[in-house]
């Protein structure tokens, strides 16, 4: 506050909305407020809203005097925003040759004390209904008011759980109708040029035109016939192979906005100004290679200036998958725009035509003649012109984005635990940008969601507390507890994204969990409709079963 304005550093996804709603909240304008963040360590959605900003900035305002706010591991829990609860119920029809004739899906949704996103992942989940074709759908989502934590956005936002339902229902269906499982979704998978149907007619500006989500089906069901062979664990395990699909769309259906200045400095670096968060998931490493690509540069000579809105311009946030998709659809118009400035100014320098001129690490080469970054910089200068460039990139038009998963387990018929054999997950991904980047995100979400079958559980008492809020009790796998995963990529070529690219740290996780659950009722011939997958939920369901007599 020495300056007369507000400077919070926050742990955020979205620091220009946290901007926003900082000025409306106070009655300041934008100029007494800036909004800046590091590195953030994980963010996953928790971190796209405002949930403590606001108390340390009326902290400051009150006492004068700086302010820090860390939550306890019990503040976490209990007053940051977990996902969404969800009660699912899917009915569906189909011939005799698995043709799907009807589709009804209901969702009842617990928002907490606060409507928050309720509506926003009511409607999220219509992508699991979106993936297959039917003549006949309904959807029912109702979203309700609890006196628990308010719900908020966690990776896979709305989906994950739409995901699970359906995908587990899909493979029921297939065991009724005694046909493979993977076939089934062969059979009814949207393809490009069907119309995306779920709560009604999709939007237009999602554009669908590859059918990656086929080959991701097909590579899954490649991967899990080359690896069929299971060990011989002893007559107390039972194996079982499960698999499940998911599609997503790149960008939220909202006026996703992202801006980029790039600009070449007078000591001949670049410069890429863009106020998207980096919060491990690689988006800054993509940006940087973007710029290069498009510059003709390499990495080392891309200077990254983000996440402050005192240096950089609007950016909605990082989430959704929007780091990429849209923020770096931003990067890319900004880089190109500031190359072709380049080159028309080199070209009229050396008098030639621009469409002859390339940009290299070195300067302009056009032809057999070339002229320096550094002579380029002195002539701008003396003629007032200063390289820089801006543009905004939008979420929209969106494109979509497939996953498919499998998974071979063993499951202990006495105690109910589960091991993971064998894991694999295919992804269409566009041209990928940085494959080790891909593997991480993948693996990463794979991870998280095996974690949210098998171990974790927001426990909640009949007066709405949280009654486990630590990590003793609220068990995330470690290291050892994950399996490795194959990742596999296809090889598509989206049309919207920057340099054809697509996002995929969002959608990565949403086919874990049914793949994950239909695997276990492949080993066990017991169907589990509610996670997590607990020993003591396997071994209360597998005992209820032995106790039937046999008649």
């Amino acid at each position: 506050m020495e300056d007369g304005r507000l400077h919070v550093r926050t742990s955020s996804q979205s620091p220009s909305i946290c901007k926003v709603k900082l000025a409306h909240l106070f009655n300041l304008r934008p100029d007494q407020l800036r909004v800046f963040c590091m590195r953030v360590g994980g963010g996953f959605g928790g971190k796209q809203e405002v949930i403590s900003e606001d108390l340390v900035a009326l902290a400051t305002l009150d006492t004068g005097r700086p302010v820090c706010w860390e939550y306890t591991r019990e503040e976490e829990f209990t007053t940051a925003s977990p996902r969404h609860p969800m009660t699912i119920t899917v009915r569906l029809g189909a011939k005799a040759d698995g043709t799907l004739t009807a589709f009804h899906y209901r969702n009842v949704s617990n928002t907490g004390a606060y409507g928050n996103h309720g509506g926003e992942t009511l409607f999220a989940g219509s992508a699991a209904v979106m993936q297959y074709r039917c003549p006949n759908k309904k959807f029912d989502g109702y979203s309700v008011y609890t006196n628990t934590v308010p719900s908020g956005a966690l990776r896979g936002y709305g989906m994950t759980q739409p995901t699970f339902a359906v995908e587990s229902a899909m493979t029921e269906l297939a065991v009724a109708l005694d046909m493979d499982p993977l076939e089934l979704r062969r059979r009814n998978i949207v393809r490009p040029g069907d119309s995306l149907v779920s709560l009604g007619e999709h939007p237009d500006d999602v554009s669908f035109t590859e059918d990656g989500l086929l080959e991701c089906i097909n590579l899954v069901d490649a991967a899990l016939q080359r690896t069929s062979d299971a060990p011989d664990l002893g007559p107390d395990w039972s194996i079982g192979t499960g698999s499940a699909s998911s599609i997503h769309e790149t960008a939220p259906p909202t006026d996703h906005i992202s801006e980029a200045w790039a600009t070449l400095r007078a000591d001949g670096i670049y410069e890429i100004a863009v106020g998207t968060v980096e919060f491990g998931e690689g988006t800054s490493t993509a940006h940087v290679q973007i710029a290069a690509s498009r510059l003709g540069t390499t990495p080392s000579r891309i200077h990254l200036v983000q996440s402050d809105t005192d240096r950089n311009g609007f950016d909605t946030g990082a989430f959704a998958s929007a780091g990429l998709f849209v923020a770096g659809n931003a990067v890319n118009y900004a880089a190109t725009a500031l190359r072709d400035s380049i080159l028309a100014f080199g070209a009229t320098q050396l008098g030639v035509a621009p469409s002859s001129c390339k940009l290299d690490d070195h300067g302009v080469v056009c032809g057999s003649a070339r002229i320096s970054l550094t002579e380029l910089l002195e002539a701008a200068r003396n003629r007032r012109i200063r390289f820089t460039e801006a543009r905004k990139a939008y979420g929209s038009p969106r494109s979509v984005s497939s996953n498919a998963h499998g998974f071979r387990v063993a499951v202990h018929r006495v105690t109910g635990e589960i091991r993971i054999l064998y894991s694999v997950q295919s992804t269409d991904a566009g041209v990928v940008i940085n494959p080790a980047q891909v593997r991480g995100q993948i693996e990463g979400g794979v991870a998280q969601g095996i974690g949210f079958v098998l171990t974790e559980n927001f426990h909640v008492d009949e007066h709405g507390v949280m009654t486990n809020p630590n990590l003793r009790n609220y068990r995330i796998p470690t290291y050892a507890d994950i399996p490795r995963t194959d990742v596999l990529v296809v090889e598509s070529h989206d049309s919207v994204g920057p340099m054809a690219s697509k996002g995929i740290g969002e959608s990565c996780i949403n086919p874990v969990a049914p793949a994950l659950a239909n695997a276990v009722a492949d080993a066990t011939g017991v169907r589990y409709r509610s996670l997590p997958l607990s020993p003591e939920r396997i071994y209360e369901q597998l005992g209820a079963r032995r106790a039937v007599p046999v008649i």
